[in-house]
């Protein structure tokens, strides 16, 4: 039983003493620099009486007194360690003003992506590398792409791009940044005058062809519809002259036959008398002088009385008969 407690109480003092003095044992390491732990994509630089003594930039546990050597201790109280992130990353420059060849105010935004390859002429060459390269790569999209013509302000931005590009990257390595990517992401007017001038071009330009194709389509249509008559009129002139052939090659085929022939006419010719609607005065045979006086009569202009209408005929009455005394 003792040897169980004397156990129990060995094991809850080193528990205790490993929860607390661990801790402690590994912040006095830090204090005197007997190790450090660097990051991914990071960079520490040891600075010791202004000089920088070494730098670690491998990821994972480093016992600085065999990396650094015995000056690493004298670091946390006569130098300092600066942790510097060597990630990628990225800006954007909004509108950088430039003017085109043809002298139209423009806006260039310019996005570029920049890392850190040497971390100490990060730190001592420039108080303020990211600014520094910020103003750069204005200063540079506004001098090598001043005086271009519009067309291609507009339309090359690959080569803008490498332009702007080669001209940073020698005084950005010397600030200890490296430039990566650059690309002219917009190109835009700056003067609103000027783009209301070029939205009433493009409107009037719009208005232009509309009616250009409206008139267009107009004479197309036109020229159709009078193809389209000059044919209907020929078909119809064909026609009409069709007709008399059709007629003339019938009449021939009756002419053949007397018979057929002066019946036809005689049906004709009173189709003719029934339609135009005169008088027709029948008389009877032998009687050519009552013929004469009526034509006379009538091409003299003098009237003739028409003929009474003739008197109905006695209808028998209907019902019983009635019977009259003869006295």
């Amino acid at each position: 039983m003792a040897d169980l407690v004397q156990f129990a109480v060995a094991g809850g003092i080193t528990f205790f003493g490993l929860l607390i003095g661990l801790p402690i044992l590994f912040a006095i390491a830090q204090l005197f620099c007997l190790y450090t732990t660097v990051r991914e994509r990071e960079c520490q630089v040891f600075v010791l009486f202004g000089k920088v003594i070494g730098t670690l930039d491998e990821p994972g546990l480093h016992i600085l007194p065999i990396v650094l050597g015995p000056r690493a201790l004298l670091v946390r109280f006569f130098g300092r360690v600066d942790r510097v992130d060597l990630r990628i990353d990225q800006e954007y420059l909004r509108s950088s003003p430039v003017n085109s060849e043809e002298g139209a105010p423009m806006g260039i935004g310019v996005w570029y992506e920049m890392y850190v390859s040497d971390p100490v002429s990060y730190l001592f060459r420039n108080a303020d590398p990211r600014g520094s390269l910020s103003a750069n790569v204005s200063n540079a999209a506004v001098r090598t792409l001043s005086n271009m013509p519009l067309e291609r302000m507009l339309i090359d931005r690959h080569t803008m791009s490498r332009t702007v590009r080669d001209d940073v990257s020698p005084k950005s390595q010397e600030w200890g940044y490296k430039l990566g990517s650059v690309y002219i992401r917009k190109v835009h007017f700056r003067d609103i005058g000027m783009i209301r001038q070029i939205e009433e071009k493009v409107v009037n330009r719009l208005r232009q062809v509309t009616s250009a194709i409206r008139q267009d389509g107009a004479n197309q249509v036109s020229v159709i519809t009078s193809t389209a008559e000059r044919k209907a009129a020929v078909a119809f002139a064909e026609a009409a002259a069709m007709r008399p052939r059709i007629v003339g090659q019938a009449l021939r085929e009756i002419g053949r036959d007397a018979e057929v022939t002066n019946a036809m006419f005689a049906v004709l010719e009173t189709e003719s008398l029934i339609g135009s609607g005169g008088e027709i005065v029948l008389l009877p045979p032998g009687q050519e002088l009552v013929g004469q006086l009526l034509a006379a009569g009538r091409s003299s202009g003098l009237a003739t009385d028409p003929l009474p209408p003739p008197l109905p005929a006695p209808t028998r009455p209907r019902g019983p008969t009635a019977h009259l005394d003869a006295s």
